[in-house]
């Protein structure tokens, strides 16, 4: 008798049980208390951590896409969070389309910063997102199809190494150039924001809140059931085998550019889907979310939770943004040297990261 899939996903992935367990726990425990709880009671929680740990589970899905593209394939992008934005503003967009004639200026279709901008009448390129499915249809399209043609081009081309990672650097400063344009139409520098509900649910409500909360794990779960169940496939193997040999993987006959292509677009539309959950939770886009800084931090929490595990990269979304929040209120005017002293500790000590030191004392 067979076992059930995701049984057989997590048999031999005992960190990545303990991970999506323990983060299980938390969310339980984070909306009951916040939702059944009295606010006067020390025992509440808050909406703001509420929307918080929603934050952090949305970055963890963007590390796990990194780490499947990083870790397994091998390929350091230092433009992924190119993806998470776009995903972002595509679901920004169905938000802006809900607001009606609620904002400032109150008209029904135009959002607040076209009339102050003097638009006549809504861009092309707004049609379609006052409609829910079509705009999570778009979050996934968008990014995967920007992800199969400038993948195709690289890969075809046999970009690799330093290179990739140069053009694809190149391509999300492009992408925060062109989305910092008031003429664009998408609410220039300052972004896309004053949302007021999803699908027809106030986003201030601590329903709403605890809602997105359990969205963006149920999330987490399936994306990384899906990533785990790529790495246990032969094709799994054959993308574990293109990283460490890529040359000699061509030789027997195997055509690299699809693998590595395939791998690139789902990583990008788990990027795109992290975007979309984030934006509602946080209540804001803006071009930063483009910037290169944006990407190496990403970098960064999948090196310190350690890459090619996939679950040492949620541990290292979390502990890093964690850190950050702490030093950003701790050591206000040293915070940015203290996460860059963590990572270059992390470097030197932990070159596999959190995931490889659990590696190591499980092995003894």
């Amino acid at each position: 008798m067979r076992e059930p899939i995701l049984i057989g996903l997590f048999k031999r992935d005992r960190g990545g049980f303990i991970t999506l367990g323990a983060l299980f726990v938390i969310v339980v425990v984070i909306s009951a208390a916040n939702l059944l709880i009295p606010p006067d009671s020390i025992f509440h929680i808050t909406g703001y951590t509420v929307t918080l740990i929603g934050k952090y589970l949305a970055f963890a899905l963007l590390a796990l896409s990194l780490d499947l593209l990083w870790g397994y394939l091998g390929v350091l992008s230092l433009g992924h969070g190119a993806f998470f934005a776009l995903g972002g503003y595509a679901f920004a967009m169905y938000l802006m389309r809900q607001i009606g004639d609620r904002g400032v200026y109150g008209d029904p279709v135009l959002p607040d910063f076209m009339v102050f901008m003097n638009y006549k009448e809504l861009p092309w390129f707004w049609l379609g997102f006052d409609n829910a499915f079509f705009a999570v249809a778009m979050t996934i399209a968008i990014p995967g199809i920007l992800a199969f043609i400038f993948g195709f081009l690289a890969f075809k081309s046999k970009v690799t190494g330093v290179y990739l990672s140069i053009i694809t650097q190149a391509l999300t400063f492009a992408l925060w150039q062109a989305f910092s344009l008031n003429d664009l139409g998408f609410g220039g520098s300052n972004g896309l924001t004053d949302f007021k509900d999803i699908f027809g649910f106030d986003l201030q409500s601590s329903y709403t809140r605890a809602a997105l909360l359990w969205a963006s794990f149920f999330a987490l779960i399936v994306s990384y059931a899906i990533c785990r169940f790529i790495i246990n496939s032969k094709l799994g193997c054959v993308v574990a085998a293109i990283r460490d040999g890529e040359s000699r993987v061509g030789f027997f006959g195997y055509r690299i550019v699809g693998y590595k292509l395939f791998i690139f677009v789902v990583a990008a539309i788990l990027a795109g889907v992290a975007g979309a959950l984030y934006v509602p939770q946080v209540g804001i886009i803006n071009p930063d979310r483009f910037s290169t800084l944006t990407s190496i931090e990403l970098i960064v929490w999948v090196a310190i939770g350690g890459r090619g595990s996939l679950w040492g990269a949620i541990v290292g979304a979390f502990a890093v943004n964690y850190a950050s929040s702490y030093f950003a209120s701790a050591l206000a005017d040293y915070w940015l040297y203290a996460l860059g002293g963590m990572f270059a500790l992390s470097t030197l000590f932990l070159p596999k990261g959190i995931a490889g030191l659990f590696a190591r004392r499980g092995a003894r």
